[in-house]
């Protein structure tokens, strides 16, 4: 099977304003302003093959100027985009020479590893069967308890993922999947859990993208239901490559959302070090 070429443009969505931390792409996280360090990631994996390009794409203009004065590129985007998905089309719309794989990478997660977004694209290149890509990383039974016990207090936070044979994903839900009917017996036969935690970052093909946008939002989209763009592509037929990685021993966090998330990131960042001082 041959593989894929052709030209990759990383996205980062931005949007200034948060209902739990407004501004939050220019709040400094030890230092260094959130937007910066997660561009910083994308430059870096845009430096390790050809025909890749990244950008901030936001509808706010304090967030395009501090790019374009940190030479960070920026494209203005629509107002009413509903989601990062959203968003990463209408800046793709600008390009007068469409990518033929778009990564829509957090732009809350400074603290991503580049060889997630790596794993994504060699992915797409080995797959020319799958629609879209992204990650996820299969618990160990200590990391399933933790999941259980942080569910009790915030039942709506994380996602799991259950996949085919062919790590192709079946389902998506904001609920532990699989559910285990015996917890003891299945800890006793199974080295690891069945249980795979998503990684929201996603990469499409342009065609799958374009698709996308013209599709009906899906019931499981509803933020009453799942609140997962990502059954979208699911419920109309879409192959959806669930990709393996793992954080190699380093600490992560979902994201910044909080004040807590900043002295959590910072933590994290003391304690291990730059992202990018790994590589």
């Amino acid at each position: 099977m041959s593989k894929r070429i052709g030209t990759i443009s990383i996205i980062i969505p931005s949007r200034y304003q948060s209902t739990r931390l407004p501004g939050k792409p220019l709040i400094k996280i030890a230092g260094v302003e959130l937007v910066k360090r997660v561009a910083d990631i994308a430059a870096y994996v845009c430096g390790l093959q050809e025909g890749c390009t990244y950008k901030v794409a936001t509808d706010d203009e304090r967030i395009a100027n501090f790019c374009n004065d940190n030479a960070i590129p920026v494209v203005m985007t629509r107002s009413d985009c509903e989601s990062g998905t959203e968003r990463c089309w209408d800046a793709v719309l600008s390009d007068a020479v469409k990518p033929d794989l778009i990564v829509n990478m957090q732009g809350d997660n400074p603290l991503c590893p580049p060889q997630i977004i790596q794993a994504l694209i060699n992915s797409w290149r080995e797959n020319p069967d799958a629609d879209l890509f992204t990650p996820a990383v299969q618990l160990d039974w200590n990391e399933y308890d933790r999941i259980i016990e942080t569910k009790k207090i915030t039942p709506h936070s994380g996602t799991t993922v259950l996949v085919d044979k062919m790590n192709f994903a079946l389902a998506f839900s904001k609920a532990v999947l699989p559910m285990i009917r015996n917890i003891d017996n299945a800890k006793k036969r199974l080295p690891v859990s069945p249980v795979r935690r998503h990684i929201g970052i996603y990469a499409y093909t342009l065609a799958t993208l374009e698709r996308y946008i013209d599709l009906p939002q899906s019931c499981y989209e509803l933020s009453c239901i799942e609140g997962l763009e990502q059954m979208r592509f699911l419920e109309n037929g879409m192959k959806i490559k669930v990709v393996p990685v793992n954080y190699q021993g380093r600490k992560t966090t979902s994201g910044v959302d909080s004040p807590e998330d900043i002295k959590r990131t910072e933590a994290i960042i003391t304690e291990f070090g730059e992202i990018l001082n790994q590589f």
